[in-house]
């Protein structure tokens, strides 16, 4: 299902850390338009945890978190 899945936008904040990847996604999905998907590529584990979270009490739905890597993750999330 996910490799039809095409992403709008890619939000890329690997290197950074609490609170930057959560901030810059929330930002990042407040510009976008319903429908659109959004990739985040975290390498923060917390991040990886809080960013789904955060995005479906918004009302988004999380695609796909995927470990792509030694401490790296990608998430779609499909705006509301």
């Amino acid at each position: 299902m996910t490799a039809n899945v095409k992403p709008t936008e890619t939000l890329d904040v690997r290197g950074e850390v609490c609170p930057y990847p959560d901030v810059k996604t929330q930002k990042k999905v407040k510009k976008m338009k319903s429908g659109e998907v959004l990739e985040v590529l975290v390498d923060y584990p917390l991040s990886a945890e809080r960013i789904p979270r955060s995005m479906e009490k918004a009302g988004h739905e999380i695609i796909e978190v995927e470990k792509t890597g030694t401490g790296e993750w990608r998430m779609l999330i499909k705006i509301k």
